[in-house]
């Protein structure tokens, strides 16, 4: 029996990370909205590894939260370890990673998602989408619910037609035993969507107390409390008794596991064919890696609590899809597992994605009004990815709500922009990661300063609220003081004080008077000489204060950069029409009118970025546009 089930601003279907912060974007934005998932019990869940950050990742975490974002805040709230990682690189690269106790972060964003106003959580399964004239008016879920809506974001993740494989084994399923979606999929080929199909996976979970962790390095939490959120937030485990955090373990797998894994090659859904869909080029799976890398006598693996009261640890570096049998023999064969108990198995689950080349920067379809899509289900893999999308997404179907301007952010804006851009504008052949190689200002784009580059924007669409606001304008008021300080203050050769740290340090004497700033910029002085020399801006947050310092010893390369975005925004401001006719330009190469074509980009900038258009189309396509601007848009000769 069909029924109006309720009518809303916005309606996010799916609740993994993606889906969460869409979810509560849109309801802090002030709209209406309802998230509807399969199963309210795997809200936010982490069927991967538990943890959050890390290399780039951490990067959109923290740009996650100075918009407005949930995600920093939860996994700072449920830490079981935090660990500041590439300390020894540039502060560009440098990035969090956070150990998360994976059910209290389902039941911490759980809790936030019920509370919110605006929000209304529901369960349920989505099985078809409500289109007329282009344009999205809401959605079907099993059991002949109808909820309207003129602004819908898909968030399915892993979902859409979910096949589960393990050895010869291979069945309809989602991440961790959970019920697949298996008719959207034909609901969005039937709009003219265009869908491919990937494949991700996971180790096996083992049991705590059947590990021999003498075998193993520890790999403790760093002794600073770190945090994603620029807000004040505190594990619930461990608090800022950094002693308490729960460690991770090193090991390496042996000779006889590859031995067993090729004795076995023959069982493996990887190379059996039994696997269709693209897997992940930086995740493979440990047959994969064996295969590849056949030189390599071990491989690293790092055992993982799931939770401060769980008995599962998550094998990181194991993921498979062999026969479970085969699985244990694995895992015995590794120093410290001779007698481990496998609790759940690695898996490979192949599933349905949207090609997010048919998007606008706002992550909204192409084409069909009012749809935008969000997280795994554009192709993409990790929970961080999934989140930042989710986020864009959710403010962009809350800005369509109300009727303003859309939310698109550069790539010299943050990660973010990054992410989106690679994903709309260059397309993607296997599950997307971002890295920050990917990042063409990396030290613009730096994770301490996130908050600097994002927290105004994020006040202007209305995520961020007074509180957040009020610690923003005290940092950049903090900020600015310490460098006006160090820019005007002198420092005399005559201090027996400055002489003793420059000594301590193996720095060149002072012969003469200096500036506090130049003698920042010297190599071997840090944070700690400067707080020595400067004991009064012992009050003010460590984190501002290595964020001015990071400023003033790398002034040069970043006012470079500066000069490079100022350069690259000048193609950004290049605007292409809507619906321009790439056919009416003569001189462009074949392919690149082709993918001009397909992409459908907004301006010149986005123009260069897509594979197969050469720096020559893009001179051609400047050309005509100037022409057609000043009135005399005749066609372009090659």
């Amino acid at each position: 029996m069909e029924y109006l089930a309720g009518t809303y601003g916005v309606i996010v279907v799916g609740a993994g990370h993606a889906g969460c912060e869409a979810a509560l974007a849109a309801a802090r934005m002030g709209c209406e909205t309802l998230l509807l998932t399969l199963n309210l019990d795997t809200v936010a869940h982490m069927p991967c590894n538990p943890s959050v950050g890390g290399p780039a990742k951490g990067h959109l975490v923290r740009e996650i939260d100075a918009l407005g974002g949930q995600m920093g805040i939860t996994a700072d709230e449920t830490s079981l370890q935090a660990r500041m990682l590439n300390t020894g690189k540039g502060p560009a690269v440098h990035a969090l990673r956070i150990q998360s106790d994976k059910r209290a972060y389902h039941q911490n964003m759980l809790h936030v998602l019920l509370n919110q106003p605006n929000l209304t959580v529901a369960q349920g399964c989505v099985e078809s989408l409500i289109v007329e004239d282009s344009r999205v008016k809401g959605v079907w879920a099993r059991g002949g619910a109808r909820f309207e809506s003129e602004s819908v974001v898909l968030t399915s993740g892993t979902y859409l037609k979910g096949r589960i494989i393990i050895g010869s084994s291979a069945f309809a399923g989602g991440p961790n035993g959970q019920m697949p979606v298996p008719l959207l999929s034909e609901s969005l080929r039937a709009l003219g969507i265009e869908l491919g199909r990937f494949k991700t996976g996971t180790p096996p979970r083992i049991q705590k107390n059947s590990v021999d962790f003498s075998k193993f390095i520890i790999q403790p939490g760093d002794d600073q409390a770190w945090h994603f959120s620029f807000l004040p937030t505190k594990s619930m485990f461990w608090q800022d008794d950094t002693s308490k955090q729960e460690p991770c373990w090193l090991g390496y797998t042996t000779s006889e596991t590859h031995e067993i894994i090729r004795a076995n090659l023959f069982r493996a859904p990887l190379f059996t064919g039994e696997i269709e869909g693209i897997g992940p080029r930086y995740c493979p799976s440990i047959e994969d890696k064996v295969v590849r890398f056949a030189q390599r006598e071990a491989h690293q693996i790092f055992l993982e609590p799931e939770g401060w009261q769980s008995e599962e640890y998550y094998v990181a570096g194991l993921s498979t899809s062999m026969p479970e049998e085969v699985q244990i023999e694995i895992l015995r064969s590794i120093s410290g597992l001779e007698k481990v108990n496998m609790l759940r198995p690695g898996y490979a689950i192949e599933y349905d994605y949207v090609k997010p080349h048919q998007l606008s920067l706002c992550l909204e379809m192409r084409g069909l009004n009012g749809l935008f899509t969000a997280g795994q289900l554009n192709g993409t893999s990790g929970y961080e990815e999934a989140a930042a999308q989710g986020l864009i997404a959710g403010i962009n179907a809350a800005l369509r709500v109300l009727d303003r301007e859309p939310f698109v952010l550069r790539r010299s804006d943050g990660y973010l922009g990054v992410l989106v851009d690679d994903l709309v504008t260059k397309g993607i052949e296997e599950p997307y990661r971002l890295l920050t190689s990917r990042a063409e200002h990396r030290l613009l784009l730096r994770q301490d300063n996130a908050d600097l580059r994002l927290t105004a924007r994020g006040r202007a669409i209305g995520l961020v609220d007074e509180s957040r606001w009020v610690r923003y304008e005290n940092k950049t008021r903090d900020l600015e003081g310490v460098r006006r300080l160090w820019k005007e203050t002198s420092l005399s050769p005559l201090r027996e004080d400055v002489q003793l740290v420059l000594n301590r340090v193996a720095s060149h004497p002072l012969r003469s008077g200096i500036k506090v700033e130049e003698l920042i910029k010297r190599p071997e002085i840090s944070l700690r000489e400067i707080e020595t020399l400067f004991p009064e801006l012992q009050h003010l947050d460590s984190e501002v204060l290595e964020e001015a310092l990071i400023d003033i010893k790398y002034e040069g390369y970043i006012e470079k950069q500066k000069i490079e975005v100022e350069r690259f925004a000048k193609l950004e401001d290049r605007v292409i029409p809507a619906q321009f006719d790439f056919d009416r330009v003569r001189g462009l190469s074949t392919e690149g009118r082709q993918r001009l074509k397909e992409r459908e980009p907004v301006n010149l900038g986005q123009a260069s970025r897509i594979t197969g258009v050469t720096p020559a189309d893009i001179s051609v396509l400047m050309v005509y546009l100037e022409q057609r601007q000043r009135g005399g848009a005749g066609r372009v000769s090659g």
